[in-house]
């Protein structure tokens, strides 16, 4: 059979060639597509990486730059300290971390609005205590600089002792003498160790604390108001001999200056007096209020948050003054005290202390006064009125109306920090 004849091979040549350039141009357009596509990717990647970069460098700028401030911050604070304080040790967080055990749970003694206290040793074998500033805390740096500068400035057998500071790596951390009997309170107010205190360790508390606040305000080249005296800031030595701490919150007068106010109200509820409370005035009769609270806790064992009475309706002070007034003060007292051996009496320390909480700052006795009536067994004492934040003065509404200025953050020691209008 023969084979059919191509009419045209010319027309055949040329629609293969049209064939074989139309799947050219296909393919091209194919992998064009591919190209544009990865290469759109590759910048979109490209740009995220970039933004990522700019992202995390400006972030650890920013904290470079926070950083650099503290620092400098703190390097002013240490040029403070070496002007103010010529004498003052600052360690390095190296020699503290290495004292504490990296601060280590073990070592830890216990916590305070300022932050965590730790015991530590130094090499050469003296120990300390080591105050860190918290997070958490309402105080910062000016009242870590008060303290270190305060307290390097004051002597005091019943001062506690600062050593020294650290503020590396904004560190802010208070180095004290180490105090092996800890606090008045963790005694006072726990139901087996208060067997500890007879009456005359009491009596040698009262003295000694007497006689710090005496320092304070009247023989010490400046005149210091603590603003934060209560039971857990009495620290105890090897001889159980007491000892004034935290002065964060201390303010200094000059000499023949009486009073002062501020917007800031700091301190703890139930020991500071109503003056301050209410208005911001603060004096060294701001201390004496406090020494009159303490001084009712230590020959009772009560604690201030809790009522009295036998409709438990009474505060500690209104509860107090119903039983002296009553002549019932031996009710009030610690019943395992005795006083018969002591020339300094129980009922006579309750009508000091009650005198020390009047309302009226003016009719509350000065330090010097209150030294002498502790001495002096023939003195005579003025007869105490209702005392400060009495539910049946005419002032009730008013004294409850700071009660929202607490934060608290126990029940013995609510702290407060907090501006008021005035």
């Amino acid at each position: 059979m023969k084979s059919e004849k191509v009419k045209n091979p010319y027309k055949l040549i040329e629609t293969t060639i049209v064939a074989q350039k139309g799947g050219s141009k296909k393919r091209h357009r194919e992998k064009l597509l591919v190209i544009t596509l990865a290469t759109t990717a590759a910048a979109i990647f490209l740009v995220l990486v970039v933004a990522l970069l700019y992202y995390f460098k400006k972030t650890k700028l920013k904290s470079k730059g926070h950083s650099s401030k503290a620092s400098i911050k703190f390097k002013a604070g240490a040029g403070d300290f070496n002007k103010n304080a010529p004498d003052l040790r600052v360690f390095s967080l190296a020699n503290i971390e290495e004292a504490t055990d990296q601060f280590s749970f073990n070592n830890k003694l216990g916590e305070g609005g300022y932050g965590p206290v730790y015991k530590g040793k130094l090499p050469d074998g003296q120990e300390i205590a080591v105050k860190k500033l918290s997070a958490s805390s309402t105080q910062g740096f000016e009242e870590f600089k008060n303290e270190v500068v305060l307290t390097s400035k004051l002597q005091h057998v019943n001062l506690v002792r600062v050593l020294g500071c650290c503020i590396e790596r904004a560190e802010q951390m208070l180095i004290y003498e180490y105090m092996p009997n800890k606090s008045l309170d963790l005694y006072l107010f726990d139901p087996i160790r208060r067997f500890l205190l007879d009456w005359k360790k009491r009596v040698d508390i009262i003295e000694g604390v007497t006689q710090g606040l005496l320092y304070l305000q009247e023989y010490s080249r400046l005149t210091i108001i603590h603003r934060d005296l209560k039971a857990s800031n009495i620290l105890l030595d090897d001889d159980m001999k007491p000892k004034i701490s935290d002065f964060g919150m201390a303010r200094i007068f000059t000499k023949g200056v009486l009073e002062a106010n501020t917007s800031r109200i700091v301190g703890t509820y139930g020991y500071i007096p109503p003056e301050y409370a209410k208005q911001g005035l603060y004096s060294t009769k701001s201390d004496v209020y406090s020494f009159g609270v303490l001084l009712l806790q230590i020959i009772s064992g009560k604690i201030n948050s809790c009522f009295y009475g036998s409709n438990e309706d009474l505060s500690l002070l209104e509860y107090a003054f119903e039983m002296w007034k009553e002549g019932k003060g031996r009710d009030f007292m610690d019943d395992s005290l005795d006083d018969a051996l002591s020339s300094c009496k129980l009922l006579k320390c309750m009508q000091i202390a009650l005198l020390c909480v009047q309302e009226n700052a003016n009719e509350r006795p000065s330090m010097l006064e209150v030294s002498s009536m502790l001495r002096n067994e023939n003195v005579s004492m003025a007869i105490p009125k209702k005392p400060a934040f009495s539910t049946r003065n005419e002032v009730t509404q008013e004294n409850e109306d700071i009660l929202p200025l607490v934060n608290s953050s126990s029940v013995n020691d609510a702290t407060i920090s907090a501006v008021v209008g005035r």
